[in-house]
């Protein structure tokens, strides 16, 4: 049986998301899979995507060829270098940071908050000292 490792579509219109999975090559796009090996939310910044590395290099190891799109993935997670024994196995996968808990968070911008009214404060100054410098220099010119 010929099968693929390939993307099934799910989610809304404009909102999609995909399942990696192993497929026979003759079924539809959404149709019955084989098995499910990963998940893709290309949405999300930086996009989302966790696959099986054990199952994938299984498949690859039976010969189940991967679409470009998750050709492109498998390179992403380096399971397809490691697959092929090149260099860079370790992949170059973006993970998303740690959020901040709220509290700190709620105390950084008080803090920014804080500082932006010392500026204001200063330039405030600032521009009250200016006009009577000005107005001396001026005084001289004309005499």
């Amino acid at each position: 049986m010929a099968t693929k490792i390939r993307l099934k579509r799910l989610g809304k219109i404009r909102a999609p998301y995909y399942r990696v999975v192993v497929a026979d090559s003759r079924t539809r796009r959404d149709g019955r899979a084989i098995e499910e090996i990963g998940k893709y939310h290309p949405t999300e910044e930086p996009s989302f995507i966790e696959i099986d590395s054990e199952r994938a290099q299984y498949w690859l190891g039976v010969g189940a060829q991967p679409t470009e799109q998750v050709l492109a993935l498998l390179k992403i997670t380096g399971d397809w270098q490691k697959f092929k024994g090149l260099p860079g196995a370790e992949g170059t996968l973006k993970v998303k940071g740690e959020k901040a808990d709220a509290a700190t968070a709620v105390a950084a911008a008080a803090a920014a908050a804080e500082k932006h009214k010392a500026t204001v404060a200063e330039k405030a100054a600032a521009k009250a000292t200016e006009p009577a410098e000005e107005q001396e220099p001026g005084s001289d010119e004309q005499a």
